[in-house]
Formats: structure tokens, C-alpha cells, sequence
């Protein structure tokens, strides 16, 4: 593999607060993806942090039985961050103190959710529409924990109101200990080019550290974006899904300029067991087969696998089903790629 390295050379040990981070690939907070399985693997595969999906800050909600598994870090190594989704200064102090009590080390307040499910309720990236009530949400959450505070925002609500460098000063005068920003606004969602100069902005308008985040999915991409933006580090969301190794890639590009390119079959597989196993002690039996589908279907894309083991997968009623099935997946992969070596 060619050698990839940023023209400027970057320590990959950086600090949120009082918290050190080992390493510039972040895996980020993804609403049903980014659960207790999937951040363990992420972490195996080098990420130095793995936030959790979106958390709810409203009292009805922390004791739910969603809330509980977002927030059960057994088997995860540290640093644990938290993000907590929520409109109300009280309740996300509130949601704060409770998730650290549960053992969140860092803390991080969600702007950037764009979906309409979470916009129609003023929360996400809504928010930035409301500076000043970002400003209360910002101080009220510093001040109710002593461990760092994070905020994860887009450009802007639109394409015409990009005011995410306002923000982020104001983020670091309420003692934000770090941002991350997606390089689009609420109106683009996941579409669209994104726009490095705003994340740049971002980095030359604070002191605290920068996270650039959006459409990062490769080593030369990454490299490309910490030259564009001069950020801090890149966070990994949907480029990661079904390819949790992209990670590890990432990581020795940024680290020591080189890409190791895909791991071999059988490590593939491994880890596409691991996570299918995981998956189901962690949920039990019948969630677990359920939240297994999406997962699978997302290394299948990947591997190239035939429709027929995709529609067989989604009619698996066991956890025993769909190991088998995957496993014989693995089987007739490695018989396609013995029989093209020889021919």
C-alpha cells in the first residue's frame, strides 16, 4: 500500500479536559447502531473513543428499558462518553449527573441529529436555531458534573444560516472541553458535499479541540480532512457500518502513514461472529435476532453476498439460524476465492 501522511506531523495522544485520548479516529454516535457490542468492537479495532447512540435527557425516559442498554458499559474500556439528547438546561444536568453516577467520563450534548423525528421536537440540531437556550443547555451541563463536556453540532440549521463558529465560541466560554462538528447543515441531513471550510472556521475561530466528522471513509479521505480543516481528529459513523476494520485502517494512516488495506477473509469472519454473538447475550434471544438483521445485512453488502443469503438471514428464528448461516456465508466465500486464485 502507498504511504499516506499529513504534511504536518500531529502526536496521535491529544486530551479532552482532563481526559487523554490515544489515537484520531473517533467512532460516532449512531441512533440504534452504536450500542454496547458495537462500541466494544470499535474499540478493539482502534477507535480511541466510541460514543453512545443519542441518549434521552427527559426524566419519563432515563429509567427505560432503551436508556438502560444505551447507557451498560460493562466489558468497555475507558474513556466512556455519553450523548445525551435534550431541549430542557434542568433535565440534561439532571441526565448528566445520573449517566456519570452509571460511569460516563465524558459527557457529550447532541446539536446534530437532523432527522424529522428528532427536529419536530426542537431537539438535535433544531437547536441551533435557539442560541440562547443552546447557551443555558451548554452552562447548566458543565456545571452539574466534573467530568468533560462535549458538544457535537452541524454547520448550521441551512445552508444560509451556518452559525456553528458562534456556537463553538460559545461553547468554549460555557467550558465545552471539545466539539465535534458534521460538515453539513440540518437541511442537507446525509446528503450533499461536505463543507471542510466551515469545519476549518470552527478550528480557527477556538483553542479547544476540533473533531471533524461526515463522509470520512477511507485513510487517503481522512488524511485529506485533518490537511482541510486542520481538526484535531476525524470521527467515523456510517462508512464504519458492516466494516467495523475501516477503523484500524484509519487509524495507521493517521498514525504512521500507512494504509494495511482490507483484513483477510478469516478475520472478516471472526469479527462478523463476535459481533452477531455479542449481539444476541446482549439483547437476549428474541431482540438480539432482531437487531442482528440490520447488522448482517450491512457485512453482506460488504462482503458481496448473494440476495438469497440476505432474505434467508432476515427469516432466521434462532440465534443458532443465523450463525449457521453466516458461517456457511464464510464457506462459500472462501471456496469462490480459492477457485479464482487457481483460475
Amino acid at each position: 500500500m502507498p504511504a499516506i501522511s499529513l504534511s504536518e506531523a500531529r502526536s496521535a495522544r491529544w486530551s479532552i479536559g482532563s481526559v487523554d485520548i490515544d489515537g484520531r479516529v473517533i467512532a460516532a454516535p449512531m441512533a440504534g447502531v452504536s450500542d454496547q457490542p458495537y462500541r466494544r468492537l470499535a474499540r478493539s479495532y482502534g477507535a480511541a473513543l466510541a460514543v453512545t447512540e443519542m441518549v434521552s435527557a427527559s426524566p419519563d425516559l432515563q429509567h427505560s428499558r432503551k436508556s438502560r442498554q444505551r447507557t451498560t458499559h460493562n466489558g468497555e474500556r475507558d474513556p466512556i462518553s455519553v450523548q445525551l439528547l435534550g431541549a430542557d438546561p434542568q433535565h440534561m444536568a439532571d441526565a448528566a449527573r445520573a449517566n456519570v453516577d452509571r460511569g460516563a467520563q465524558i459527557i457529550d450534548i447532541n446539536l446534530g441529529c437532523p432527522t424529522k423525528k428528532v427536529c419536530k421536537r426542537l431537539v438535535g440540531s433544531a437547536l441551533m436555531k435557539d442560541e440562547p437556550l443552546v447557551q443555558k443547555i451548554l452552562e447548566s451541563v458543565v456545571k452539574a458534573v466534573s467530568v468533560p463536556v462535549t458538544l457535537k453540532m452541524r454547520t448550521g440549521w441551512d445552508r444560509q444560516n451556518k452559525n456553528a463558529a458562534v456556537i463553538a465560541k460559545m461553547a468554549e466560554q460555557a467550558g465545552i472541553q471539545a466539539l465535534t462538528v458534521h460538515g453539513r447543515s440540518r437541511e442537507c441531513r446525509y446528503h450533499g458535499p461536505i463543507d471542510y471550510e466551515t469545519i476549518a472556521w470552527v478550528k480557527g475561530t477556538v483553542s479547544i479541540p476540533v473533531i471533524a466528522n461526515g463522509d470520512i471513509d477511507s485513510p487517503a479521505k481522512a488524511v485529506t480532512v485533518l490537511e482541510k480543516t486542520g481538526a484535531d481528529a476525524v470521527m467515523i459513523g456510517r462508512a464504519a457500518q458492516g466494516q467495523p476494520w475501516l477503523l484500524s485502517r484509519l487509524n495507521e494512516a493517521l498514525n504512521n502513514g500507512k494504509d494495511p488495506g482490507e483484513p483477510d477473509l478469516m478475520e472478516k469472519q471472526k469479527t462478523t461472529l463476535w459481533h452477531l454473538k455479542a449481539l444476541h447475550e446482549f439483547y437476549g434471544a428474541e431482540q438480539g435476532i432482531r437487531i442482528a438483521r440490520k447488522h448482517v445485512q450491512w457485512y453482506a453488502e460488504k462482503l458481496n453476498a448473494p440476495d438469497s443469503f440476505r432474505r434467508a438471514f432476515n427469516e432466521a428464528q434462532t440465534p443458532s439460524a443465523q450463525h449457521q448461516l453466516l458461517n456457511a456465508l464464510f464457506e462459500q466465500l472462501a471456496d469462490q476465492n480459492s477457485t479464482d486464485e487457481h483460475d
